[in-house]
């Protein structure tokens, strides 16, 4: 078939340069494509796999006939004796020491091959937060205005990880990941370079979403947000935009819906077409008319451009949790009108930028 040769050839990096380029436009433009790509790619990880396995065992009944051949293993059934144990055990302890070793190293390695080919969800998905050597060496490298303020985080706390998170209510209200908040404090930098206090009111770990609330003197309460939360899915194919801080600095990236579920059939998420880094987990991912549709979370490892984002609906089905739990909550209003609709892809950034926040946890 020539799809499937071209895209072996995709994936064997033998396409010259311009018809790698057309391949992967029209990735971005047909969702069916993309995803017969990803599943080759994964199709062809497990045949290498299989390949080793057989090298594998070829080599060890090699092993067993040479030891055989050099009577290191006796392989002739002994005659049934009564004789005494411990004579046996004399006669035979070299023959009894050999075995258990070639056991024991298959038995390890068979062990072995099970963990790696067992579909374990944390080994395959590589969750976007930041740690803390790569925010460390952001804030040495980049001279932009997020550096030349003073920073709210006290002097000789740790920052253990960061990411990103956007606004709900103009009251100071941020969703992100779960994840992100692997501290007990944080702080949040605006796209202006201010920094504000903040603290967890509410954590999801299953699933993977957390409320925090701006608790800083210097923060003014603003007006909702431009863009709106939406409850209902998404289309596949429908262009999706993101914004977060994989940097320190605000970053847009743009893609497309491609799955309605998430990894492994999760129906909580959906996949997206996109490149993500470290740093834009808990960041919004917006479709065209500036509708929150989910929040980015992680990415797959063995796949380029396999992205995961949460649901914006767990954001209502959290909120509600929260008031539940916390009465001082129920003023929550989630903006339901997106004011973003019709504007161009670069207005609608300008509007949208100052609530996404970057965030710093630390202890």
């Amino acid at each position: 078939m020539p799809l499937l040769e071209a895209i072996e050839r995709y994936l064997a990096n033998e396409m010259p340069a311009a018809e790698r380029a057309h391949f992967e436009k029209l990735r971005q433009s047909n969702s069916e494509i993309d995803q017969m790509v990803v599943e080759h790619k994964l199709f062809l990880h497990q045949i290498e796999g299989y390949a080793d396995r057989r090298n594998y065992k070829h080599s060890l009944h090699e092993t067993h006939a040479n030891l055989s051949s050099e009577d290191a293993i006796n392989t002739e059934e002994p005659a049934k004796s009564p004789g005494r144990v411990i004579n046996f055990w004399n006669k035979y302890r070299r023959v009894v020491a050999i075995a258990a070793s070639i056991a024991g190293i298959t038995a390890v390695i068979i062990s072995a091959l099970v963990v790696y080919y067992t579909p374990v969800k944390s080994a395959q998905i590589q969750q976007l937060n930041r740690k803390i050597e790569e925010i460390k060496r952001n804030q040495r490298v980049q001279g932009n205005i997020l550096n030349d303020v003073k920073s709210k985080i006290p002097e000789g706390a740790s920052v253990i990880s960061g990411g990103s998170a956007f606004m709900i209510d103009g009251h100071g209200y941020l969703v992100t990941n779960a994840h992100v908040l692997k501290a007990s404090r944080s702080v949040v930098v605006n796209s202006k370079g201010q920094e504000f206090n903040a603290v967890i009111v509410f954590r999801d770990a299953a699933k993977d979403l957390a409320i925090l609330k701006i608790d800083d003197k210097d923060f003014k309460q603003v007006s909702n947000p431009p863009y709106s939360i939406r409850k209902t899915s998404v289309d596949l194919g429908e262009e999706v935009f993101t914004l977060g801080y994989p940097r320190n600095e605000i970053v847009y990236n743009m893609g497309y819906m491609s799955a309605r579920t998430g990894f492994e059939g999760d129906t909580s998420a959906c996949q997206i077409s996109l490149s993500a880094n470290p740093g834009n987990s808990g960041g919004p991912v917006f479709n065209r008319n500036g509708e929150v549709i989910g929040i980015l979370s992680t990415r797959e490892m063995k796949a380029e451009g396999v992205v995961f984002a949460v649901k914006s609906r767990e954001i209502y089905n959290l909120i509600q949790e929260l008031k539940d739990s916390d009465s001082t909550a129920e003023n929550i209003k989630v903006p339901v009108a997106s004011t973003l609709k019709g504007l161009n892809r670069v207005q609608q950034i300008k509007n949208a930028q100052d609530f996404v926040y970057l965030v710093k946890a630390y202890n």
